[in-house]
């Protein structure tokens, strides 16, 4: 194995929190160089989101208010993956809460870290098409305060590069989608 590639040794773990969405533990861990320190780590049971399609070619977001940002931020409909839950079943149920939308075809876009320098998170992006409105308003969760919008691609490029408030997650599953958007 060449040198640097090892892994850390664990030498003591400390859970500080542990939340309905997440923990924050503290790693203590020697490096293969023999220094010691501690890393933290929110533990993330990960994430879907969906770049939903109608069938006129507008992607559905949603403005949602995030207490962390201190304000609303456009995004695509996403939710944290449940305990025994892959994360298809996550985002068909999380796009129908959030949008009041339906998708008859989806495909896998990819997965990616959202923050590695202190999370585990892993979000697993799909493509969500041939999308019909449900005949019943959403049925959000009680702590999610959001509005569906509908956009077209060139209006949610444009709002990207004018730095409006959108957050990571959808900017990227937004470019890894692109190629299949008319």
């Amino acid at each position: 194995m060449p040198t640097g590639s090892e892994p850390p040794q664990l030498l003591k773990q400390r859970l500080f929190y542990q939340g309905r969405k997440f923990n924050f533990e503290v790693n203590r861990l020697r490096l293969p160089n023999r220094s010691e320190g501690e890393w933290e780590c929110v533990r993330h049971p990960g994430g879907a989101l969906a770049v939903p399609v109608t069938p006129e070619g507008k992607l559905v977001l949603v403005r949602q208010y995030r207490f962390a940002a201190q304000g609303r931020l456009l995004e695509f409909p996403a939710g944290t993956i449940e305990k025994h839950e892959d994360p298809e079943t996550t985002i068909r149920r999380e796009i129908e809460e959030e949008t009041g939308y339906r998708a008859q075809t989806w495909q896998k876009l990819g997965e990616f870290f959202l923050a590695p320098g202190y999370s585990d998170e892993i979000i697993y992006a799909y493509l969500a098409t041939d999308l019909e409105k449900l005949e019943a308003p959403p049925n959000q969760d009680d702590d999610e305060d959001l509005e569906p919008i509908l956009m077209t691609p060139e209006e949610l490029e444009k709002a990207i590069a004018q730095g409006e408030s959108i957050d990571a997650k959808s900017i990227c599953s937004f470019f890894l989608a692109r190629p299949f958007l008319k």
